[in-house]
């Protein structure tokens, strides 16, 4: 099994990052089939206080939540609840409502029906037509004209957002996981948060991944920092509602570290975790592989909003599963083909690497996303990681 010759390059890699203020502070793990082989940290849950981040630090995963409730879905798939193929109007009528942004006239938006039904897998696989305002500038322009709230605002008002391109023509990344949340709430008769914990989160022991944190979990929550004028870091007080509508299956967890890895290890672990199956190996080996036939991910995502997210350069050869970008290339000295991952808009990432046997995952809280010095550091770590590994 991989095993950790030696971790100062990685703790090194980590530090100067840190020193060199390309990230506010870091915690990057990583694990095999039998557990952790590696946790790192530095530098302060809060720029200008003394108090240091950690693996148990509360951390905003975001889209690292997809996933999660991905794993939902196929549990209700499992259970003969739901069928992948089904037309979402056929669980939730109010979908029907949607049209196809076409572009403006002036300050008016052009509308059209869709040419097909989406499905509840073109939800799970980001190809029913539905963006993020911050990845497109159709959407964003329409949330201008509008003044209709995006999902970050908690009222249920952000899922009047139209398509913006037809179901089934493209990978488009967008609230698609949102409306899967919904769906999982209307087949299983629960609503997310209860379904999630009592289905996902306490069997797998991941009892500081929430909805809403506590105090005491707040008390150990590191801010979402952004760069002041000067280019250093600076904490604020940005986060999502706090009361919100309905549960955002798409971005609306809270995590620690080490609470993640053991969602990680199962994946790893082929849907079990110390005796404990939450998904079948089947569902799994479905998750890594491509779900979008011909389609392809990006090779690179343009930003609409570059306060939020820089552009993402995916590269070549990406595609998509159940939740998971995948890779159809190794990269030397990283991880291997087949392997999946996915990220956080306030810079959180994780990877599963089967062929390799281990998983590792890496965090700071802040924007934008991937803006090139933090992509920087997730590179930097990875590449330590492997090097390390006998």
């Amino acid at each position: 099994m991989p095993a950790i010759n030696d971790s100062k390059a990685i703790d090194s890699a980590l530090t100067r990052a840190v020193a060199a203020g390309d990230v506010p502070h870091v915690v990057a793990l990583a694990a095999d089939a039998n557990g952790p082989i590696y946790e790192g940290a530095a530098g302060p849950r809060a720029v200008g206080s003394d108090d240091p981040v950690s693996a148990d630090t509360m951390f905003r995963i975001a889209s690292m939540t997809k996933m999660v409730a991905t794993i939902g879905a196929l549990q209700q798939v499992e259970r003969g609840n739901l069928d992948l193929d089904a037309p979402v109007t056929d669980l939730l009528p109010e979908f029907a409502d949607l049209q196809v942004l076409d572009g403006f006239d002036g300050d008016t938006p052009i509308l059209r029906p869709p040419q097909s039904a989406a499905t509840v897998k073109q939800l799970v696989t980001h190809t029913a037509g539905l963006g993020y305002w911050f990845f497109n500038a159709d959407l964003k322009r329409w949330e201008e004209v509008t003044g209709n709230p995006n999902v970050l605002s908690g009222s249920k008002d952000a899922f009047k957002a139209p398509m913006v391109a037809d179901p089934g023509t493209r990978f488009e990344y967008g609230i698609n996981t949102d409306w899967l949340g919904r769906v999982v709430e209307m087949v299983s008769g629960q609503s997310l948060d209860v379904y999630l914990s009592d289905n996902v989160l306490r069997p797998l022991g991941m009892h500081d991944t929430v909805f809403l944190m506590d105090d005491e979990q707040r008390a150990r929550s590191t801010p979402i920092h952004i760069r002041n004028d000067d280019g250093q870091w600076v904490p604020t007080d940005v986060d999502w509602s706090q009361q919100p509508q309905w549960w955002a299956a798409g971005h609306g967890l809270y995590a620690t570290p080490r609470d993640y890895l053991a969602f990680q290890r199962m994946l790893l672990n082929h849907g079990t975790l110390d005796g404990e199956q939450v998904v079948s190996a089947d569902s799994i080996r479905a998750a890594f592989s491509n779900q979008i036939g011909d389609l392809d991910f990006p090779e690179t995502i343009p930003t609409a909003e570059p306060q939020t997210t820089a552009p993402f350069h995916g590269g070549p050869g990406l595609k998509w599963g159940f939740g998971l970008l995948l890779n159809t290339q190794s990269k030397p000295g990283m991880r291997a083909t087949g392997s999946g991952a996915w990220a956080g808009l306030f810079n959180t990432h994780f990877w599963v690497d089967h062929a390799s046997g281990i998983t590792g995952a890496i965090y700071t809280q802040s924007l934008p996303f991937v803006e090139p010095r933090v992509f920087a550091v997730y590179n930097d770590f990875e590449q330590a990681l492997y090097a390390a590994l006998n």
